[in-house]
């Protein structure tokens, strides 16, 4: 189990690196069909993989990236209300095929998956975006190893015991300032190529322990999901790491705090 696990991390790694030093359509398409997976992956669980409301969950995923590359979307509120009476037109006009749980997934996993993940091309897309969406890992798969490691050495107390009985609040902390002290390093090395003093450099490690906290937020909160469905990994897609929710996780979550933090901080 091992060296599968480390064979397909590895992969997955390279895969990762070459797609978003591609960036722009490369990336943007990427980006879409992860989504289309992780999606599937939610919406089987929930029992909509197949039906309707889950089809206009990929169709509205399809939509706003569309919306990203060809920028026919001034308003994001327009996509997000005209998806949501689309649904509810769905869910009236078939009633009582779905359940309100199932229509308020397929809603639900659009932006849980689908949108937050855009972040990560929509990151990559900034001026110093090349540089700038590896923030997005180094929180999330950075801060998961830091944790991985500090809380083995020295764990003691449970963070979350019903949720993930093997993380711990030193684990935690080692997590938050692990991904710090890695951007801090990354950036003092790429700050000139990045356009940055050390002061946003000092700042960036900011937003990555910020991003850090959110990342096991993400991963706490793909592990309530299914413990409340009983089931161990979202997919088989990823050997030894389950499906795309299951790697994906922190990165859904920290990619888009990374993204707003950063435009604050290139401005400053």
């Amino acid at each position: 189990m091992f060296k599968t696990r480390l064979l397909s991390g590895i992969v997955l790694v390279a895969a990762a690196l070459g797609l978003i030093i591609a960036g722009g359509d490369v990336l943007l398409l990427a980006a879409l069909l992860v989504s289309y997976v992780g999606m599937y992956e939610l919406y089987r669980i929930l029992g909509i993989g197949g039906e309707l409301p889950g089809i206009l969950g990929y169709v509205a995923a399809t939509v706003y990236y569309a919306g990203l590359r060809f920028q026919f979307l001034p308003d994001s509120m327009i996509f997000v209300l005209g998806f949501l009476i689309l649904l509810m037109a769905v869910y009236v006009f078939t009633y009582p095929k779905y359940r309100t749980e199932q229509v308020l997934a397929a809603f639900f996993g659009v932006f849980y998956v689908a949108v937050m993940l855009s972040f990560v091309y929509q990151t990559r897309m900034l001026s110093a975006g090349a540089y700038l969406v590896w923030l997005i890992f180094l929180c999330s798969w950075g801060c998961d190893t830091c944790a991985y490691c500090v809380g083995v050495l020295i764990g003691k107390h449970k963070m979350s015991p019903r949720l993930s009985p093997k993380k711990s609040v030193e684990g935690a902390v080692g997590g938050v300032a692990g991904a710090a002290l890695l951007t801090v390093l990354y950036g003092a090395a790429l700050k000139d190529r990045i356009g940055i003093g050390m002061g946003q450099v000092w700042m960036l490690a900011v937003v990555s322990a910020a991003g850090a906290l959110v990342s096991m937020v993400g991963d706490l909160a793909a592990s309530a999901i299914k413990r409340n469905y009983g089931i161990k990994d979202y997919g088989k897609l990823i050997p030894g790491h389950g499906g795309i929710l299951d790697r994906f996780d922190s990165v859904i979550f920290t990619a888009p705090l990374i993204y707003f933090l950063a435009v604050m901080v290139l401005a400053a």
